[in-house]
């Protein structure tokens, strides 16, 4: 739903865009005006001095994450977030699995890798420094099949190349030694893996960035950029009215419209995933020590269902992969007819659709039939029933497509 990377502090380009000056071909000179996304601005010779060094779009965790390491970094620079929710790390952030992943799914090399297994340890580090809380249950990563056994095998050489902390290949009896509900054939046991209520932490980010000298301005929906001068004028939706030498976006599922707006590329576009988690009865969530996970298929580009511990003591059984009907749609009911029509007009959703059309149709099965899950779900822990489980909640993730239907 969120991705997998752990912490949010560290930058990294797909995660942000930084804007300056506009693109040229956006922009007529003369005395004529111009128009930036749905503004208009009469540009001028002389402007007056914006209001802040930076604005910051977005107040999800990886925006709070830019703000508090930058005024960190920075402490002389003004700097202003603004977000389009009442409250912050409304969306993705508030609505994932809260785990801290350790890095063992991702390409060795690849800056995810780097970031997921250093923003871990990072993540621990700033956790124990401002007193927030977290438990280190682990991860079982679970064959349950000698197919299933191969590709765990793949997955524990990426991990190892990747420097993943502290793992072990164990069999039966160390899976029953760590989880004496699960069963499997082989698994790949990691330690380090944790559980986080990320919203804690990115509100966290928030007051540090505030005691720092930083402001936050909420129910404030970016819908135009105009350039004057040597500054970026930031209009919302309800006429107020931000000016900043630089503009950094971090704005989760409405990026590719952020950029757009700016006068970027269309491209990548946003199409959103809803994740429907499914929870566990008290019970037997007392069964579940810690994450257990199924071997990823190759062919799919999500985990699968597993089980996930939180820090209330609830266990959340999945979650699934559906197309959502809304950027913000967290059940079948909420539909954004303007959402739906820009995913259904995007020649990349089909494209994707047609790979994957057999793992998609089950997907929404599985949406409807609790049934579906819970036979998943026995592969690994047997002693779970369909009457042990009842509906939870839901996160959208802002998923970016390219043209051609590859998930970027």
């Amino acid at each position: 739903m969120i991705g997998r990377c752990s912490h949010f502090s560290s930058f990294s380009s797909h995660c942000s865009h930084l804007v300056k000056h506009f693109p040229t071909s956006s922009l007529k000179y003369g005395n004529r005006a111009f128009s930036l996304g749905h503004g208009f601005f009469s540009p001028s010779k002389s402007s007056p001095t914006p209001d802040y060094d930076l604005g910051i779009v977005g107040g999800g965790i990886v925006g709070l994450g830019v703000a508090q390491e930058i005024t960190g970094r920075y402490p002389h620079l003004k700097v202003v977030l603004l977000e389009k929710e009442v409250e912050l790390a409304t969306h993705q952030t508030g609505h994932n699995s809260g785990v801290i992943h350790a890095g063992i799914y991702y390409k060795p090399g690849s800056l995810m890798a780097k970031l997921c297994v250093e923003g871990m340890k990072a993540t621990y580090l700033y956790c124990d420094e401002h007193n927030i809380p977290y438990k280190k249950v682990g991860k079982l990563v679970v064959a349950t099949n000698e197919l299933e056994e191969k590709q765990l095998l793949d997955l524990w050489s990426r991990a190892t190349q990747n420097g993943v902390a502290g793992l072990e290949l164990i069999g039966p009896e160390g899976i029953k030694e760590r989880e004496p509900a699960c069963q499997g054939v082989r698994a790949i046991w990691s330690p380090e893996t944790g559980i986080v209520d990320w919203g804690r932490v990115a509100r966290h980010y928030g007051e540090v960035f505030k005691s720092r000298g930083g402001e936050i301005l909420t129910a404030f929906e970016a819908v135009n950029f105009s350039l004057s001068g040597e500054q970026v004028v930031v209009g919302s939706q309800d006429g107020r009215v931000v000016s900043c030498k630089h503009v950094l976006a971090c704005a989760g599922l409405q990026s590719d419209r952020i950029a757009t707006l700016t006068g970027c590329s269309t491209e990548p576009k946003i199409v959103p995933f809803r994740g429907e988690y499914l929870l566990l009865n008290p019970e037997k969530a007392k069964l579940i020590n810690g994450n257990i996970y199924p071997v990823p298929d190759p062919r799919f580009p999500f985990l699968g269902v597993h089980f996930t511990p939180r820090m209330n003591g609830e266990v959340w059984l999945g979650p699934n992969a559906v197309l959502a009907l809304a950027r913000e749609g967290y059940s079948w009911g909420t539909i954004s007819f303007r959402d739906l029509k820009e995913v259904l007009l995007y020649p990349g959703f089909y494209k994707l659709g047609w790979k994957y059309m057999g793992y998609g149709l089950d997907q929404m099965l599985g949406s409807i039939m609790i049934s579906k899950a819970a036979k998943e779900l026995q592969k690994f822990v047997p002693g779970v029933t369909k009457e042990d489980i009842t509906r939870g909640p839901s996160g959208v993730r802002a998923q970016a497509m390219n043209n051609a239907g590859e998930l970027v």
